[in-house]
């Protein structure tokens, strides 16, 4: 043994672990056509971000990922890197700059972009720092920025390539606009809130008399309506389509209009129709041709069209309308409601839809290849509802727009001529205009969606366009691992853009994980103050233990809670497998370490709970290798936590503590083999999650291998599958148990010693519990344990009337006391016993009554449950005999 642990764990440990990695570059990953490549693309952490608990649970999940692999062979890539985010970053340094009292157009573009690269070299690798606390084993080497030199490069050849296929045009539509950050913004970036507000009623005169009764929540836009819609089955409007209705306060006539998108039941069943303000009035708009008025300007102002009202906020506007149409005799009311007000996740405004002129992405063709390597089975999407998302997304795809009126970003490389206006798209303005032979152009303001650029980031960072030896060799990645709130915004764009850019997907497989709320169930946020610092938390308790919480037990298609007392339970496991080391390193001294030792490593001269242990370390590892390969991270690493924590910690060490401390054992030198061995297994099958302990163990247990990080992953050997072994083990545990609880249902001292008897006709049992008579007398609180063969001698001969009686498969063991049982309390244990028995034995009669189980299953399953049917008539006949007997 090169070294020893510390004697107790302390998390401190992983911030040197994490050093002598980096030092030592075992994350970095060069393409080598001699192995094969496994590549995940970690989604770029905006470079305004910390580090959330989100965050914490897919880098978490990306990084177990790539460990898993990395150990089994794989040439690993994982490309880390940050976004430029374009409206996060420039809102912060606009309140920067207002809070000095400077507006950013008064300093202009470039002194701008001056204050926004200082900001990224200040606080841009805010994230990355975290990240490295969590112990993530990204090739930081490689580490990438969504505005470097080459990124830029592809995603303005992106841009001219899209141009050219006439896939990129500018035009008016009704847009996301934000009036305080003064751009668009995609539907992804707005929220939606719940916010009290009101239903104003209102009535438009008709020409030539009446009146058509409406309502609406924003009275302001009714200086923009171009139409009164009703359905076309309602038959109390059923005269009125076709006519013309006035806007009393600007005079405008408007026509009546038939429209299957009016909800009969909402307000008075008559809406009106504001194309240019409202998206699902937009597109009444355009099926009925009608005109689009824009009444307000990108601040939020009323404009000229909005007659009088110019100039007045629109909360202002909203107040004067009603007053004058309550002048007019034609302000009905208001009631009080409920809606949702859709906001800019970044400013918290609310957001104004406009007409504004743009540029889009068309849609329909390039959704189209990206909708069938999904149908097609060629990408794959866990879990699988969210293929259905996806699907239903691309079906319904709108044009994209991906214009921002920002400067920090990407700027569209569009150039205009200063005499005609043409426009012409490439890497640099023209020498000469084509159209009328002008020189002197200027360059688009604008620039790029956010999201347009990290739609190429499994390529790009790659080298793409140029043909570089990384990309040839790591694209397509193998799997992306991210939140599913992003599927739309962020997936099906890479989706996309590979196909088309790439001719391949940018990955096989899409892993989606779910958000970490409270425990109650609640979204983390500001407001409800529940969220949960993570880097205080690995403060506290260390990255191992929070990765731990996150990842145990969670199911692939759930939301993630965080309870404080897993986070706990946790930090136990970490000491309890620390503590265990330090056990069986203690019992190893320069004549017992074993090692390397080849006269032990034949596991078949092993004691039956050798092979035991070996087997089920055997099994544990397929089972955590299937999950893993299947994305089941939760359920694979909890595998492996109960086999550390409670088959080998609490159950295989006590069980050979007695063959280890008597040093005349010869099975001790066995013992240790097999303890070294499994623990090895056990810190393997744990790496992935808890990275930084199971480096500290495995590098002090042995000295072959520097790093656990490139030690073999476990790979399933039927020469090591015990299934006799395991049953007898299984035995001894169930007798174990079982004594336990009936000492515990009848209140007997824990330090209160007993006497046990074990009967059984079968000579494989007796032989195995007499070859494990220490252990079972130290695990039982036994005082005295005897043997008996039922068949050679009178039930009477052998078993006391206060004898308590525990059933397992094959024997009966019986515990004596001194003092008079209370039959009652055994009379009420042995019943509950068998309705457990009883239930289970329902159970198999079910499955095997099935006719499909018995024809679709495997003849092993099958084999199994006939077995366990066996067993549990043997013990409901058993207990029935001892209720029978405690009855009399």
């Amino acid at each position: 043994m090169k070294k020893e642990l510390e004697k107790t764990y302390n998390p401190n440990i992983e911030s040197k672990i994490y050093k002598n990695w980096l030092e030592k570059k075992y994350f970095h990953a060069d393409a080598d056509e001699s192995r094969q490549p496994y590549t995940i693309m970690m989604p770029p952490a905006n470079i305004t971000g910390v580090l959330h608990v989100g965050h914490s649970l897919t880098f978490t999940i990306q990084d177990s990922l790539i460990r898993f692999k990395r150990m089994q062979g794989y040439n690993t890539l994982w490309m880390p890197g940050t976004d430029h985010a374009s409206i996060s970053t420039e809102v912060k340094i606009v309140d920067a700059l207002n809070a000095e009292g400077i507006n950013k157009r008064d300093i202009g573009r470039e002194k701008f972009l001056e204050r926004a690269w200082a900001w990224k070299e200040k606080y841009g690798g805010t994230i990355v720092s975290q990240l490295k606390l969590m112990g993530v084993s990204c090739d930081w080497d490689r580490e990438r920025f969504t505005m470097d030199d080459g990124l830029s490069n592809a995603v303005l050849t992106t841009f001219i390539h899209l141009y050219k296929k006439n896939y990129i045009y500018r035009g008016e539509k009704l847009i996301n606009w934000c009036p305080y950050c003064r751009t668009t913004i995609s539907d992804s970036e707005v929220e939606y809130e719940e916010k009290d507000g009101y239903l104003y009623y209102f009535k438009y005169p008709i020409e030539g008399g009446g009146y058509i009764e409406f309502a609406t929540t924003r009275p302001e836009t009714i200086l923009g309506d171009t139409a009164v819609a009703v359905n076309p089955d309602d038959e109390r409007y059923a005269n009125l389509i076709g006519k013309l209705a006035i806007i009393p306060v600007i005079g405008r006539k408007i026509p009546i209009i038939a429209d299957s998108y009016v909800d009969k039941e909402f307000g008075s069943g008559a809406v009106k129709i504001t194309p240019a303000h409202d998206p699902n009035d937009y597109e009444v708009g355009e099926r009925h041709k009608l005109e689009r008025i824009s009444v307000m300007t990108d601040d939020g102002r009323m404009n000229e069209n909005a007659g009088k009202y110019q100039n007045q906020t629109s909360k202002d506007c909203r107040k004067n309308v009603i007053r004058d149409f309550d002048e007019l005799g034609l302000y009905i009311k208001k009631e009080s409601i409920k809606h949702n007000v859709g906001t800019h996740e970044r400013c918290h405004t609310i957001i104004e839809p406009l007409i504004k002129l743009q540029w889009f992405v068309k849609m329909a063709d390039l959704a189209k290849p990206a909708l069938e390597v999904y149908n097609s089975g060629k990408l794959r999407i866990f879990p699988a509802r969210f293929g259905k998302v996806y699907a239903h997304w691309l079906e319904n795809i709108r044009d994209w727009c991906v214009s921002r009126q920002l400067w920090w970003g990407h700027r569209i490389p569009a150039y205009y001529c200063k005499s005609c206006g043409e426009v012409f798209v490439g890497l640099e303005a023209p020498d000469v205009c084509d159209k009328c032979g002008h020189t002197e152009f200027r360059q688009e303001e604008d620039t790029l969606d956010t999201w347009f650029s990290s739609a190429l980031w499994p390529f790009s960072t790659l080298g793409w366009p140029e043909k570089t030896k990384e990309l040839e060799y790591f694209y397509p990645t193998s799997v992306l691992v991210t939140g599913h709130e992003i599927l739309f915004p962020w997936v099906i764009r890479m989706v996309f853009s590979g196909l088309e850019l790439m001719g391949d997907t940018p990955f096989k497989d899409v892993m989606l994980n779910g958000i970490v709320r409270d425990d109650q169930g609640r979204k983390m946020s500001k407001s409800l103050n529940n969220g949960v610092d993570p880097i205080q938390v690995i403060e506290q308790y260390g990255a191992d233990a929070l990765r731990l919480m996150l990842v145990t037990g969670n199911a692939l298609d759930n939301d993630t809670r965080f309870y404080w007392s897993r986070l706990e339970n946790a930090r136990n496991f970490l000491n309890k497998l620390w503590n265990a080391t330090r056990f069986v390193m203690m019992n190893m001294d320069s004549e017992t370490n074993c090692a390397n030792s080849s006269d032990f490593s034949d596991s078949s001269k092993g004691a039956v709970t050798d092979k035991w242990i070996l087997s089920r370390a055997n099994t544990i590892g397929r089972e955590v290798t299937n999950r893993m390969d299947n994305y089941d991270l939760g359920m694979a690493a909890q595998m492996a936590y109960d086999f550390i924590w409670d088959e080998f910690c609490d159950w295989y060490i006590e069980i050979v503590k007695p063959r280890l401390y008597n040093k005349e054992d010869p099975t001790r030198l066995s013992a240790l083999w097999t303890l070294k061995k499994v623990l090895i297994i056990g810190l393997k099958l744990l790496h992935p999650f808890v990275p930084f302990i199971t480096e500290e163990i495995f590098t002090t247990i042995q000295d072959s291998e520097e790093t656990i990080m490139f030690s073999n992953w476990i790979e399933f050997d039927p020469s090591l599958q015990y299934p006799e072994e395991e049953k007898l083990a299984g035995l001894f545990q169930q007798a174990i148990k079982g004594i336990r609880a009936a000492r515990l249902e009848m209140s007997v001292d824990p330090s209160k010693k007993i006497n046990a008897k074990l009967v059984s006709d079968d000579e494989r049992i007796r032989g195995f519990f007499e070859s494990i008579r220490k252990s079972f007398v130290m695990m039982a609180g036994a005082s005295t344990f005897e043997i008996f063969v039922l068949s050679a001698r009178k039930s009477g001969d052998i078993v006391n009337e206060n004898d308590v009686p525990v059933i397992i498969d094959g024997a009966t063991v019986y515990i004596s006391l001194d003092e008079t049982v209370d039959r009652e309390k055994e009379l009420e244990r042995l019943n509950r016993e068998k309705k457990k028995i009883e239930s289970e034995l329902s159970r198999c009669e079910v499955k095997l009554n099935n006719p499909g189980f018995l024809s679709k299953a495997p003849e092993k399953l099958v084999s199994e449950e006939r077995e366990k049917l066996r067993k549990y008539n043997y013990m409901l006949t058993k207990i029935n005999d001892r209720i029978a007997a405690a009855t009399v």
